[in-house]
């Protein structure tokens, strides 16, 4: 999981350079955040993947303590492909934008997914006894009844 976030903070400061590189190239001096619609889409999408940076890195997480690290790995770098490919086709076209980003969202509902569902299961076994994965385990035959 802390492979997947450093692969993560290396997307984000990608992001951050590719808009450097747009502010150079199309003029715009900070503060500013408006000027040509290449700039603006460039910097755009380096905002909004910058906006779900929070929630990514909790899900991420969680997903990874209490259901599957490998799970959570396997994921959480889909997702950042996700955004790769939303970053990159945001920049070329607004309409580029929308195929990866239904992809990551839904990898990202996958981690939320299954984040939830590893706190519930580590709940029900610590509180009430149940150990509903294995339990899920066996009625799918993933495993022997013991």
């Amino acid at each position: 999981v802390l492979w997947t976030f450093s692969v993560r903070c290396n997307c984000i400061a990608y992001f951050s350079l590719k808009v450097i590189y747009a502010r150079r190239k199309y003029s715009v001096s900070p503060p500013a955040t408006t000027g040509p619609p290449e700039f603006e889409r460039v910097f755009r999408a380096q905002a909004n993947c910058s906006e779900y940076f929070p929630l990514f890195v909790f899900s991420l997480w969680l997903a990874g303590v209490f259901f599957s690290q490998a799970l959570a790995v396997l994921f959480g770098l889909l997702y950042l492909y996700g955004r790769y490919l939303y970053f990159h086709g945001y920049a070329v076209s607004a309409q580029g934008r929308l195929e990866p980003l239904y992809f990551s969202a839904k990898m990202q509902w996958v981690l939320i997914a299954l984040a939830g569902l590893g706190v519930i299961c580590t709940m029900t076994q610590a509180y009430l006894g149940l150990d509903l994965l294995h339990s899920f385990s066996h009625v799918l035959g993933l495993t022997e009844h013991t």
